[in-house]
């Protein structure tokens, strides 16, 4: 087959958010959360072809498992609902995960996505018992496993990456090879296999951008004040300057070097690791073994 006449890549991103919480993001950011995932993905594979599905959505019109099998990849967002509460727009999207598992399609999940992941393979999400993780997951460490896997390659063996999430892995999947941890959050990274299928999912955000990660901290200011992360409401309102600055200037080294930051964080080819490793080492892969690149 000629470079001319190869299918572009196929991935579906599965929006975890409800349509009030994906309308905040189009009024805050411009876009919904699933549209800015995807351009992530399409920004480090231009050629990409990227769908979108709801399933929060009552009445969303969900892939079965021959529509799930059609793509080369499955990436899943972050959410703000809470997997240990269900509801529909739970449900729905775990009996979704359980389908992509069956369908063989490498997928990959941040935050909501890495827990979306477990609990549909048997796993168990709770309240981190040791608090809010708002901002950016610091000082992840990969393990052993961590250290030799591809979703990883690329990584120092410390780092840190936005994060942002009240919930947590606190019993993973029987068949379960953690990748990453840190002080906040004992999976911070993981591969979980199921009924045939294979994930892999990091509880931290690669796809954001700090100018992101300040929209989002805007919407949680209060959070970061009454849990101690900022003095008041003005302290805030700097902070959240400096990391737009930041996002507009990575170069500024004196706001870098004021809030702990460095390339892992600051550089967008470096940001995105973990999705590019997927893209390259288990989509492209995928593609080729069924004849489609």
């Amino acid at each position: 087959m000629t470079i001319a006449s190869r299918k572009p890549l196929r991935v579906l991103v599965v929006d975890g958010y409800k349509r009030a919480q994906r309308d905040e993001y189009v009024r805050d950011w411009g876009v919904t959360p699933s549209e800015a995932y995807a351009a992530e993905l399409r920004r480090i594979e231009p050629s990409l072809v990227t769908d979108i599905c709801l399933p929060a959505d009552e009445g969303a019109n969900l892939p079965d498992g021959d529509g799930l099998a059609g793509y080369d990849g499955i990436a899943l967002t972050g959410s703000s609902l809470h997997i240990h509460s269900p509801e529909p727009a739970v449900t729905r999207q775990v009996e979704l995960m359980r389908a992509i598992y069956a369908s063989g399609t490498p997928a990959f999940g941040s935050c909501w996505g890495i827990q979306i992941g477990a609990v549909a393979a048997g796993g168990t999400v709770a309240l981190n018992p040791n608090g809010i993780e708002i901002g950016f997951a610091r000082r992840i460490h990969l393990t052993a496993a961590g250290a030799r896997h591809p979703l990883l390659a690329g990584r120092p063996p410390v780092y840190d990456a936005p994060a942002i999430h009240f919930d947590s892995i606190v019993a993973p999947p029987a068949d379960a090879t953690i990748l990453a941890a840190n002080a906040m959050s004992p999976i911070q990274a993981a591969e979980f296999r199921q009924d045939g299928g294979n994930f892999w999912g990091v509880q931290y955000h690669p796809e954001f951008s700090l100018g992101l990660v300040a929209t989002i901290l805007r919407r949680h200011s209060h959070v970061l004040v009454d849990q101690g992360f900022r003095r008041d409401e003005a302290e805030t309102a700097a902070f959240l300057a400096d990391l737009e600055a930041l996002d507009a200037d990575p170069a500024r080294a004196d706001l870098a070097w004021a809030h702990g930051l460095d390339a892992e964080v600051l550089d967008p080819l470096r940001r995105v690791t973990e999705l590019r490793n997927f893209l390259e080492m288990r989509v492209k892969p995928h593609a080729s073994a069924r004849g489609r690149a």
